[in-house]
Parts: C-alpha cells; structure tokens; sequence
C-alpha cells in the first residue's frame, strides 16, 4: 500500500489546492494518512506571507524528513516559488514546486522514485497567464466547500510578497467554476465559499466578464447549493452590483470579510492601499443601507514601517467608528524585496505586539456587541461539529458561531435557531421546531 501525507499551512487557496492534490495521490492509488505517520510520500504545501510562515515551513520539511528519511518529501505554494534556492539546500527534499505544476505532481513523485534526482519546477510566475485548473470533489476536514475561482494579484501593495509568489490575475473559466460548484453539491456539500488569491478580483482578465456576473451565474445555474460565501474582497471591487445581488440573492451571505489594514491615510499611502478612510467608511455605509444586519470583518497591519502612535490610534478609532463584527489583527512582518522592507522607521517589535493587544481586545468588545444583537432572534445555520461537551457547533450564515445541545443527523444541514445568550466566542442557541 502507497501512503501520502500532507501539511498545509496558511490560507484557504492552500487549502483548496491541497485537497487537489490529494485527489491526484488517490486517483495514482495511495493511500492518505495523517502526517504525524510515516508515509511513503509528505507534501508540505507551503506560505510566505509572514516570517512564521516561512519558520513553518522549514520546520515541517525537516519533520516529515525525520519522520521517515526514505520517504519522499515533496514542497509546494508560495515559500517554495519565493525561496526554491532556500529549500533545495535542506538535504532529503526530493520533490519542489512553486506555485504551478501542481497538476503534475505525482509524475514528479515518480520521476523521482526512479533517478534519485531531485525535481524541482519552480518558473518565472510573473510571466504566467493561465490559470491551472486544479479539481476538487471534496473536503477531506470539512463541511463547507472552497472553491478557487482565481489565482493572482496585481495590486503590489508595498508589505505583500504574494504577487511575486502567485503572479498577477488569472481567472478560471466560467464553465469550471459552475461545473465544480456542481460537483460540490451534488457529494453533499450545502456551502461553498468562493476563495482566491485576490477573489473579487475575477474577471480583470476576461473580457465582457465579471466577479458580479459569476456571483449571479453560480446562484442561478447550480442546482441544489443552499450558501454562497466570499473569502474576501476589496472595498474598490464593491460595486452597487454586488451589493444588489447580496442584499437580493438568498444564497449570498450576510457576511463580507473587507480587509482595511490601516485606518490611517497617511499609513495606508505607504500601503500603496488605493483608498482613503472616507472612501472605504461610504462603501461600508452603502453595504449596510441596502443589508442592515450584514457582518463586516477585516484585516489590520499593526507597526508598519514608521507607524507612530498617533497613527496607531487613528486606526483604533476608526475600528469603533466603523463597528466591525470581528477584527484579524496581524503584526508588520518585514518580506524580503518588498519595497516596506526597505523603509526607515521600523517599529519594535515589543511595539507591535503591544498593538496587536490593544485591537485583539476591541475586536472581543466589537464580536460582543454584534452577536448581542442577535439574542431572542433567529438564524440559519450550518452544524459542522462535536465538542467535547457534546455540543453541535456550526456558522450562521452571517458567520457568528453557533452552539446547541446535541441533535443526531444535524451537521452539514441548514438548521433554524433561536438564539438565547452569547458566551463568548458562542452564541448558546436552540432548535426552532
């Protein structure tokens, strides 16, 4: 028996991929077992965005190596596009690839069993334009599906590495995107949610088609779906079709994840962020006109390179101002050949950390004051697990995470609930018979 393992770090793009290419591994007759195991083959699908990123991935190499040196161990994703040099270097790696080939990686496995050679296919991204067209049928960990509907970002802000690693927008046909969404639901799958390197970003590359036009495609034509998610998208990629659709569509949810970084303009000039604070206040106001109970999350940067308090605390009032359900709040992480990398003024990193304090507490307070607003009230929800107080746990759909008693045959069902208290992080629920 052939064994593969795998271990994915970083977004959900990596997560959709890495269930591709369990799907190829299965299709050559291996086996999947967990990582901690020994197997015959270990993928380490890698991540770049942040120092850690990169410590993990190193880390996770030299585990699988340990786990079983005549295994063959494979690297993938964004830290092995970046730093293919870096990783070719740690002895008992056999197999590299960036952030294309992917759909070739068994060949890759086998070419290698036979010469004893190392394969490593890691091209130019920059001059890619076509989208590779992975395949995934199903989640092996879980009840909500990804689907990749893009790869690539053309936006070069001034921290991110991402564009050198994916390369810029490339868009996946529209026949494919339906046809998987398709597939997804009919292996029992309710949610999908639409993830990318830069989702909203769909469509730059065709011609007469857009993010708005796939949102209405998938709604109208795929049979069955009963949730519609997006990963992320930027507040200059809202236009009032989108917002239509979402306050219209059912299928579309009442959350959007609309990353902000900085609540400085001066900060967010240094970003080469291409909005100001008012622009990205009136969108987020025209979103809760037209859907009222919506839920916005997003991200924020903290000790950006020359960030001063009173910068800082421009960010920390416009957070409030704006009332966001849930903040992701990350510390600078200084990318090698970013132009931020270059900059003067480096924050400290006791500074920074002293930050990421100070937001990850408004984001409790702001987390609270949004689920309270739910109590006595109804939602739909999607059961997804167990705990160990044998208590289902699912998402509404505004994403707000949910807990009742243990029914049987409840997880991956569309559930109605009564929403009776918020204990932090939950909302302590009911069935509404």
């Amino acid at each position: 028996m052939k064994t593969v393992a795998f271990h994915t770090l970083g977004c959900k793009v990596n997560t959709y991929e890495s269930e591709a290419m369990k799907k190829l591994f299965e299709q050559d007759g291996y086996t999947l077992v967990d990582f901690k195991d020994k197997a015959d083959v270990y993928v380490i699908n890698t991540c770049t965005v942040t120092n850690t990123g990169d410590s993990k991935s190193r880390q996770m190499i030299r585990r699988a190596i340990r786990h079983n040196p005549d295994a063959v161990v494979c690297v993938t994703g964004c830290y092995s596009q970046v730093a293919s040099q870096e990783i070719l270097q740690i002895e008992g790696v056999g197999v590299v690839l960036g952030t294309q080939h992917r759909d070739r990686i068994v060949d890759y496995v086998n070419q290698y069993q036979q010469t004893g050679q190392v394969e490593c296919h890691v091209e130019d991204i920059m001059h890619t334009r076509r989208f590779e067209d992975l395949k995934v049928a199903s989640f092996s960990e879980n009840t909500r599906a990804f689907l990749k509907i893009q790869d690539g970002c053309n936006n070069f802000c001034t921290y991110c590495i991402i564009p050198y690693a994916r390369g810029m927008v490339r868009s996946r046909p529209k026949e494919s995107v339906i046809q998987e969404a398709q597939t997804l639901v009919d292996h029992g799958f309710v949610e999908i949610v639409l993830t990318g390197i830069h989702t909203a970003g769909y469509g730059l590359d065709l011609d007469h088609y857009n993010f708005a036009d796939l949102l209405r495609d998938i709604v109208k034509e795929v049979q069955g779906l009963k949730r519609l998610r997006i990963s992320s998208i930027e507040t200059s990629q809202i236009t009032d079709e989108i917002i239509e659709l979402i306050s219209h569509e059912k299928l579309i949810v009442d959350h959007l994840h609309i990353p902000l970084q900085s609540g400085c303009n001066t900060v967010l000039k240094r970003m080469n962020r291409k909005y100001t604070t008012k622009d990205y206040a009136a969108k987020i106001q025209q979103i809760r006109d037209a859907v009222p109970d919506i839920a916005i999350t997003t991200d924020v940067i903290v000790g950006f390179p020359q960030e001063t308090d009173e910068e800082f605390e421009m960010t920390r009032r416009f957070i409030e101002e704006i009332g966001y359900s849930e903040l992701h709040v990350f510390p600078y992480s200084k990318r090698k050949n970013t132009p931020a990398a270059r900059m003067p003024g480096q924050v400290p990193e006791n500074v920074k950390h002293d930050r990421v304090h100070v937001l990850l507490e408004l984001s409790r307070h702001l987390h609270e004051q949004y689920a309270s607003r739910f109590i006595g009230r109804t939602l739909e929800v999607i059961f997804e697990e167990v705990d160990r107080e044998h208590q289902l746990i699912g998402h509404a759909s505004n994403y707000l995470k949910v807990k009742i008693p243990y029914e049987p045959d409840m997880i991956g069902k569309v559930t109605t609930v009564r929403v009776l208290s918020y204990e932090a992080p939950y909302c302590l629920a009911e069935l509404v018979e």
